[in-house]
């Protein structure tokens, strides 16, 4: 791994854990447990796009890593990464699918994927499949969240696409 490669990564990975940090200050929307806007999701997003497959899933899996650690909330590591990284199966499938312009379809379905990964631990956890009811209110909130996460990801993606485009073709002059 080059060191400029190293360097954005862990700068994504920070910048990604710095939002949920302050995410988890900021009062809940909705009194249901489990409901959040996920805006560490839009650094997610925004790496598969830019920066590609391996990268994104070293963000995310620290970013999980050091959320749990950082919060204190180790027992929301697992709920977590089984969300997290069902919604990075999913965007990867469809990366190659959607356009820059569409950045924000991969968000949602990645959104309602992460959402049925933690339904899925938490039925398999408290061996209540009763929890399965919980699924359409989540599907709703991850929907909403997916979109809101997606069109920020994709608004960056899109601004820094052609930013670094730009510095390409001002370099190629150069030479």
């Amino acid at each position: 791994m080059s060191v400029r490669r190293l360097t954005r990564a862990a700068v994504l990975t920070a910048v990604a854990l710095v939002i949920f940090i302050i995410e988890l200050q900021i009062p809940t929307l909705v009194p249901v447990p489990g409901v959040k806007l996920g805006l560490a999701n839009i650094v997610t997003v925004f790496s598969m796009f830019l920066l590609g497959p391996a990268d994104t899933a070293a963000i995310l899996v620290c970013r999980i890593l050091l959320g749990s650690m950082f919060s204190g909330q180790m027992m929301s590591l697992l709920y977590s990464m089984s969300g997290g990284l069902l919604c990075y199966l999913v965007m990867l499938l469809m990366r190659n699918i959607v356009t820059y312009r569409q950045i924000w379809v991969c968000s949602v379905v990645g959104a309602i994927a992460h959402n049925i990964g933690q339904i899925a631990v938490a039925i398999l956890v408290t061996n209540t499949p009763a929890l399965l009811a919980y699924l359409p209110v989540l599907m709703v909130s991850g929907i909403i969240a997916g979109l809101f996460t997606g069109f920020c990801a994709q608004f960056a993606v899109t601004k820094l696409k052609g930013l670094s485009d730009e510095m390409e073709r001002q370099n190629g002059r150069k030479k």
